[in-house]
């Protein structure tokens, strides 16, 4: 097929790469303007822009495509069989929505309609789910709410994070779109409408999802500290400075400790939290970065900065 292709972060690189190596004839790459990026803010280009330079591919950057009259006409001389979309980060119009046979077809990377938004991956094992995965769909006027194409499943392993699931679906969904096409262009695909009734939603991420709520319950904790992987974390704050904590596990101490109260029982370091059916399960913090200073080990931390039980963590 001939295609246009629309992408912007690494996660649609290997759909670029696999359609590229399928034979589809790819003259058009749209990605994002390029941003500043840094301590020195230099100009970085995105992922897919550094992939289609790469493979030799013509790039265009508009800074908004709705009713840019030039990048109109651009697609419109293509005249692509299909408009790929992959994580591009733009609405798009219904005049590209119109324009191929075949329409804009996007990766999403959650098993639709669960987790339609900005960080479907992030919301899914922050939410404690055990299976995720990926779906074509054919892009409509909504969000994230066009006819599925096809699923891919995989497992969420209970020590998988946000940036170790990402890569599995963004190689297996580069599978899936390769397929997709084959079964659009020989008529064997029925798209199948979602069922609205179950959508739940994975808006983008903010700076405060990374806070920790200690009357949420250990486990809750445990699972948004691995979904929000690498932005925005977790963290709270420990005698009036920021404490960063990047690696937990749930786990029980010797004494019961309400909601934000630190136990320290040798080399180990636990924070109390939200029961969980009963049982008052406590976060273990394994590896922590107070404001301003390196990662360290619990052990570490309580050799430097001798956190006292009854302390509180959080304020």
């Amino acid at each position: 097929m001939l295609l246009v292709f629309c992408g912007t972060p690494q996660f649609a690189v290997p759909t670029l790469e696999k359609l590229v190596a399928a034979g589809h004839t790819v003259p058009l790459v749209v990605t994002q303007p390029d941003r500043p990026r840094g301590r020195g803010l230099e100009l970085a280009v995105s992922s897919v822009k550094a992939a289609a330079m790469r493979l030799g591919i013509a790039v265009v950057q508009p800074a908004a495509i709705k009713n840019n009259a030039e990048f109109r006409e651009h697609l419109v001389a293509i005249n692509p069989d299909a408009i790929i979309v992959v994580g591009y980060g733009r609405i798009i119009p219904q005049w590209m929505v119109d324009l191929p046979r075949f329409g804009n077809l996007n990766l999403h990377a959650s098993l639709l309609p669960k987790y339609r938004g900005a960080a479907p991956i992030q919301w899914a094992i922050a939410s404690g789910d055990s299976v995720t995965g990926v779906t074509t769909m054919r892009i409509d006027a909504g969000l994230d709410t066009g006819d599925i194409l096809l699923r891919r499943e995989i497992p969420i392993a209970s020590e998988d994070t946000a940036e170790t699931v990402a890569p599995r679906l963004a190689s297996i969904g580069a599978d899936l779109m390769v397929e997709t096409l084959r079964q659009l262009e020989g008529g064997h695909l029925q798209p199948t409408p979602q069922d609205h009734s179950q959508a739940t939603l994975a808006p983008i991420l903010k700076k405060e999802d990374g806070r920790m709520d200690f009357t949420r319950t250990a486990s809750d904790l445990f699972n948004r500290l691995r979904g929000f992987q690498p932005w925005p974390g977790a963290f709270t704050v420990f005698r009036g400075k920021t404490l960063q904590v990047h690696r937990a596990q749930p786990s029980q101490p010797a004494i019961d400790l309400t909601p934000g109260r630190i136990a320290v029982e040798h080399s180990s370091l636990f924070v109390g939290c939200g029961r969980q059916k009963d049982t008052a399960m406590a976060l273990e913090l394994l590896e922590v970065q107070l404001e301003g200073k390196r990662r360290m080990t619990a052990q570490e931390f309580i050799n430097g900065y001798r956190p006292k039980t009854g302390e509180n963590l959080g304020k």
